[in-house]
């Protein structure tokens, strides 16, 4: 999730990775998992929101208030310090450990649904990446890497045990590199609207020399308008009109798009170094992501994947999971009738989705 669409800069960039962006169950959706095959079943699916895509069946559902949610704290909950920064994260619950990983502009306070409904039955945890949230606005060079590096180092230090993860766009897809960097410590993987893309196997990757008009001149050149674009673009961003009007984009159903959400955006892009930290992702990541594919990551993942899809997300379509599941067999799919966020939109179904899936995994992380 992203503070404004304007953030995506280049459409090619943006509308295919890392784009933006108080309920209780009616009904609960019973999906039912087989182990061997980690497939979901065609069965009992009484709520009207979700598509077990595997079948072909579509159906639609309409939220119900009631579901609880976590208390919005502006000082935060928990901070961590990793390689001498603040890094902020939520911890509610005991049993088995649930990591859950923010998109794009967003926080720990996006999974507002979710942590206090799972943390009934598992140990939750919520991290704020760095740059992002509550954490520190570092000023560093970042890279996919950086995010994984930490969520690893986060797994070790502060979880310690084996444990599931679960991420929403740009938190999709650190989780995705993480359980490849840590396999012995990552049982599963869930995927709500990953970002991510597959690898060209026509683009060549061999980059020519930069000559010195373009090193001495050309490049400083392109630097100084980057930053006067981007600064505007930023100023622009972190505004609540703007983001009000962009969640509600991507949103199908935009009744969470709330001030508590709203409020949990803006605030850290108050930060006196949010603004830089803005222009390295741009201009440093969010332009450079080509060498990290999901084909990459995918070829080299050992553990079950989930993909939560909200079908109706006007940047990350049901195509990529539909590519994502014919890539990687050990896959489950479950399409919801939601946006972009679909863990904020629909988060009762979500919910009951994940548990679900869970029951199937604990038993052999404990043994």
């Amino acid at each position: 999730m992203v503070m404004s669409r304007s953030l995506a800069m280049p459409s090619s960039v943006g509308n295919d990775l890392f784009n933006p962006v108080t309920k209780r169950f009616i009904a609960s959706p019973k999906i039912h998992l087989n182990r061997s095959k980690c497939e979901i079943q065609r069965r009992d699916f009484a709520l009207k929101g979700i598509v077990a895509s595997f079948m072909g069946s579509s159906l639609i559902t309409e939220s119900a208030p009631g579901v609880d949610r976590l208390p919005y704290k502006p000082e935060g909950y928990n901070y961590w310090t990793w390689r001498g920064h603040k890094i902020h994260y939520v911890v509610q619950g005991e049993g088995f450990p649930i990591v859950l990983i923010h998109g794009f502009g967003a926080s720990a306070f996006h999974w507002r649904y979710n942590i206090p409904e799972l943390a009934k039955r598992y140990k939750v945890y919520a991290v704020d990446l760095i740059g992002f949230g509550w954490s520190e606005k570092a000023i560093i060079e970042y890279d996919a890497m950086v995010w994984r590096d930490q969520v690893v180092d986060f797994l070790k230090e502060i979880v310690r045990e084996p444990a599931v993860l679960v991420g929403n766009s740009l938190g999709g897809f650190t989780a995705l590199v993480t359980a490849v960097g840590l396999p012995e410590q990552v049982v599963g993987v869930a995927l709500l609207n990953s970002a991510g893309q597959f690898g060209d196997a026509n683009r060549d990757t061999n980059k020519s020399e930069e000559t010195i008009l373009q090193k001495v001149i050309l490049k400083p050149l392109k630097e100084i308008f980057q930053r006067i674009v981007l600064g505007f673009l930023f100023w622009q961003a972190k505004q609540p009109a703007r983001v009000e009007s962009v969640l509600k984009s991507v949103y199908k159903n935009p009744s969470n798009v709330d001030d508590y959400l709203v409020e949990s955006i803006i605030r850290p892009a108050a930060d006196p170094n949010a603004g830089e930290v803005y222009y390295r992702l741009m201009t440093g990541f969010m332009l450079n992501q080509t060498k990290y594919t999901l084909d990459g990551m995918l070829s080299k993942l050992s553990c079950p994947l989930l993909l939560l899809w909200g079908d109706l997300d006007p940047w990350v379509g049901p195509a990529k999971a539909n590519r994502i599941k014919e890539f990687y067999r050990n896959t489950s799919l479950v399409n919801l009738q939601a946006g972009h966020c679909p863990h904020d939109e629909v988060p009762e179904l979500v919910n009951s989705v994940l548990m679900d899936w869970l029951s199937t995994l604990t038993p052999k992380a404990s043994s």
